[in-house]
């Protein structure tokens, strides 16, 4: 039996008996086809031809490539679920991922924007044509929201509330959470929305994805990626989806905000993972500090 054919079984899999949100299932389509067109390169796309050697080449040809720890663990748990299932499914005896094990995880500050870069950012897209509405509403949505990229590419138009404010992000482990979008964010994407959308839908086709491409399609979280990656090089800066994300954590947390509001409006599971977020923001809280409190320059006998 082909693995390929095993793959669109087992996304079906995920989302119907595991509930795994759409950007979950987008995320495991990529990284199983990488290890499947890996597999095609070996001449070994059968699943009785599947063999611990065969992953274990793969993750060392991963990192021979120069791949960063967290794809390779990431890609190393899609394998994992993807071999537990084929067991579960009795297509193979024995599972090849069970002494497969995922690089120690790199321990990096979160990369943040100041406010000043980000608005320069915010005002590359062309909002005089359709695409760069597109675009800026992204953006705007993307720093407004700290959404994950997965996330933000999962939203589906009756997930935003405009007329409220808000919008329904569901998240990893299908906990769904709302998110307020903020005055900016709101005007942008209610353009597009409007002015927008409905022209790159195809007539008489019916799709539910808030952020579409020119064929009237689902923005994947790649597409997203470029768009983003293509505003930041022109004016050679070094953006991502995740350095906006903790932009927005941080520079919510340097102007006061509530802890476990900030916990929530990420959709993070404890407090403990604002962490690296704090770290990020303490030498402008310092900075804050040192400018604005009256004893910050006072020295003890003065």
């Amino acid at each position: 039996m082909e693995l390929r054919s095993l793959l669109n079984a087992y996304l079906v899999y995920l989302k119907e008996e595991r509930g795994v949100s759409r950007g979950t299932e987008q995320s495991y389509l990529g990284d199983l086809s990488d290890f499947l067109n890996f597999l095609d390169r070996q001449r070994a796309g059968l699943a009785a031809e599947l063999r611990a050697a065969h992953l274990t080449a793969y993750v060392n040809e991963m990192r021979a490539k120069g791949r960063s720890s967290a794809t390779i663990a990431r890609r190393i748990a899609a394998l994992r679920s993807f071999c537990k299932y084929l067991v579960l499914k009795r297509i193979v005896d024995i599972d090849p991922a069970m002494q497969l094990e995922a690089p120690k995880a790199e321990k990096k500050a979160p990369k943040t924007i100041r406010s000043g870069e980000l608005d320069k950012l915010l005002e590359l897209p062309d909002v005089s044509q359709p695409l760069g509405i597109r675009d800026k509403a992204m953006l705007e949505l993307l720093y407004a929201t700290g959404l994950r990229v997965s996330e933000l590419a999962s939203l589906d138009a009756e997930h935003v509330r405009l007329d409220m404010g808000f919008l329904l992000c569901l998240g990893s482990g299908g906990r769904e959470r709302m998110v307020p979008v903020g005055a900016s964010g709101n005007h942008w994407v209610s353009k597009y929305v409007l002015e927008v959308r409905p022209n790159l839908l195809e007539p008489g086709r019916s799709e539910d994805a808030l952020f579409l491409n020119q064929q009237g399609s689902r923005l994947t979280r790649q597409g997203i990626w470029k768009i983003l990656k293509n505003y930041a090089g022109k004016i050679g800066m070094d953006a991502s989806p995740q350095a906006l994300r903790g932009s927005f954590a941080s520079h919510l947390l340097e102007n006061g905000a509530d802890l476990r509001a900030v916990q929530e409006m990420l959709g993070v599971s404890s407090a403990a993972a604002l962490q690296p977020y704090l770290s990020a923001a303490k030498p402008r809280l310092t900075e804050v500090y040192e400018r604005n409190h009256p004893r910050a320059g006072t020295k003890p006998g003065v």
